[in-house]
């Protein structure tokens, strides 16, 4: 790994946290409602990075342009707002690499397309919001990744350049977004990945587990 490397950003969902058990969840407390059998995470984990977006087409195989779309969009934020953190849970080895990260003195953050009004709570029940030096969220900026502009005011916040950061997806936007913020870039196969293959994204590195992440930095 280059050691010019100072800072590490992270997409959140599908890559620092597994939240695909309470985005299903929320789908399926509102299938209930409506007397509907609940459908499996299975169905719902792959597409968690497409957010609201994914997860109601696949609960109720409606799209944007359906005229009751919205309605049932902001009825599936409201209770997911209620139910951020039931059963999220960080990845297996992000605990310990964001530990290591800090007693060497490196800032870490979060950059993700998830509304930051919902990514900050998130952090802060998880444990982590207080400990980040940035969070991003999709409406933080005017942009969505793959649209560098979130990554490039993650690196003036932490007073970080871009190509000093290191930025860790699991989706071919985040891969995009790094790369046209001249940040090196580390895909996550152990993530949500959107149907996509990760060899495909163009990343600087690729690798299994968080843990794996470590091991690149030393």
């Amino acid at each position: 790994m280059n050691q010019g490397i100072q800072a590490v950003l992270f997409d959140l969902d599908g890559t620092f946290a597994d939240t695909a058990p309470d985005l299903g969840r929320t789908i399926n407390i509102m299938r209930e409602a409506r007397g509907l059998t609940p459908v499996p995470l299975s169905d719902t984990r792959s597409v968690t990075s497409l957010g609201a977006r994914g997860l109601l087409r696949v609960g109720f195989n409606i799209t944007p342009e359906a005229a009751d779309y919205e309605a049932l969009r902001q009825e599936f934020l409201a209770l997911y707002a209620a139910n951020l953190c039931h059963l999220s849970t960080l990845f297996p080895g992000i605990a310990p690499l964001v530990d290591t990260l800090e007693m060497q003195g490196q800032p870490w953050g979060i950059v993700t397309n998830k509304a930051e009004e919902l990514a900050r709570p998130l952090l802060t029940q998880l444990g982590y919001a207080q400990r980040a030096a940035c969070i991003i969220g999709g409406n933080t900026t005017p942009h969505l990744k793959p649209h560098p502009e979130p990554l490039l005011t993650a690196a003036r916040q932490i007073n970080i350049a871009p190509q000093h950061c290191l930025y860790v997806g699991d989706d071919l936007r985040d891969i995009q977004a790094g790369r046209a913020a001249g940040m090196r870039t580390v895909g996550v196969r152990y993530g949500y990945l959107n149907g996509s293959d990760p060899d495909s994204w163009g990343a600087d590195f690729l690798v299994n587990t968080a843990d794996e992440i470590s091991a690149l930095l030393q």
